[in-house]
């Protein structure tokens, strides 16, 4: 067994039973372990988790009230005692060979600390949610080949990080760069530790023949709400702080405000300018906190080449979400 499928779970009655009955037809050759965990849950999801325990079919383990994605997931790692771990979305549906697709992936890349899915549209199977992360200069985190026909995806490649939805993580590699910021809530945590991994010298891809539908805003509801446009926009400031040295932060600066910028004026047309500035500034303040100082990568000139390559990613990241 080389693998723990960690679920993290909250209120997820409408998604959670099909997500687990679609693992089964590979849980039934013993092929990997399931581990839900439970925020807080009370639409009765809790409930569905304890029956598929008591069965053998998975471990639980619960929390008293919602700890946010990034608590979850990491109680999920600590638990785990194989040598992957995969996070997987209450609200997705796998298909067949998909556990095994990623593996086989992480077995013949071994600088890779993360392997990102083909998560498609459960409501429009042929278009794709996400292909992996790509995150830019202009401050911007976006899924690759979001809104597109599944077609156009079907060859593996890098990524700047996995999606934490549905992507196989090297567990060892967390004990060197650290697990999710629980700083983060939700919301880019997986933008964040796959920057990480980046700058320690691992590399994040994705594989288009592990396939997974994505049922999509399964917690938040909406694709634009207040909540999530909080929060985001709280973690991108602190994403920035965190991960870039100063002299980064200098050179990114211009895109950095350019990219703020058109956001705010996105939201303020959405109607939610207000919140997106007052998550901005929520951001700030976590920068300057003890608890925010504390999770700050420290420069290493050892790494000065990966922040080249971080770099020149930023860069052409940022052609290629201007472009289209």
């Amino acid at each position: 067994m080389k693998t723990t499928v960690v679920i993290p779970n909250y209120n997820g009655i409408k998604y959670l039973e099909n997500c687990i009955e679609s693992l089964l037809p590979a849980k039934e050759k013993g092929d990997f372990h399931i581990l839900v965990v439970d925020n807080g849950s009370a639409d009765g999801s809790l409930d569905t988790a304890r029956e598929y325990e008591e069965k053998g079919i998975l471990e639980l383990a619960a929390f008293p009230e919602n700890t946010g994605f990034c608590r979850a997931v990491n109680e999920g790692i600590r638990r785990c005692k194989t040598k992957y771990v995969l996070l997987l979305n209450n609200d997705t549906e796998v298909t067949e060979g998909f556990v095994k697709a990623l593996e086989d992936f992480m077995d013949a890349h071994p600088k890779a600390f993360s392997v990102s899915s083909k998560m498609l549209s459960l409501k429009e199977k042929e278009i794709i949610d996400d292909c992996g992360d790509l995150y830019c200069a202009l401050g911007w985190a976006f899924g690759l080949g979001k809104g597109r026909s599944a077609s156009l995806y079907e060859k593996d490649g890098p990524v700047f990080a996995a999606c934490g939805g549905a992507s196989l993580y090297r567990k060892i590699i967390f004990e060197k760069i650290g697990l999710f910021d629980e700083n983060h809530f939700a919301y880019l945590e997986d933008i964040d530790i796959g920057y990480r991994a980046l700058i320690y010298g691992y590399r994040n891809y994705y594989c288009h023949s592990a396939v997974v539908y994505h049922a999509g805003s399964g917690f938040s509801g909406s694709r634009y709400n207040k909540f999530k446009i909080d929060l985001s926009a709280k973690n991108s400031i602190y994403l920035v702080y965190k991960n870039m040295p100063l002299l980064q932060q200098l050179l990114n600066l211009p895109f950095l405000l350019a990219g703020f910028l058109i956001k705010w004026l996105f939201f303020l047309k959405k109607g939610f300018g207000t919140v997106y500035v007052k998550g901005l500034a929520k951001g700030f303040s976590l920068c300057f906190s003890r608890k925010g100082r504390e999770k700050k990568v420290p420069f290493l000139g050892k790494n000065l080449s990966n922040y080249v390559f971080i770099q020149i990613q930023l860069w052409w990241n940022m052609i290629r979400r201007i472009t289209g």
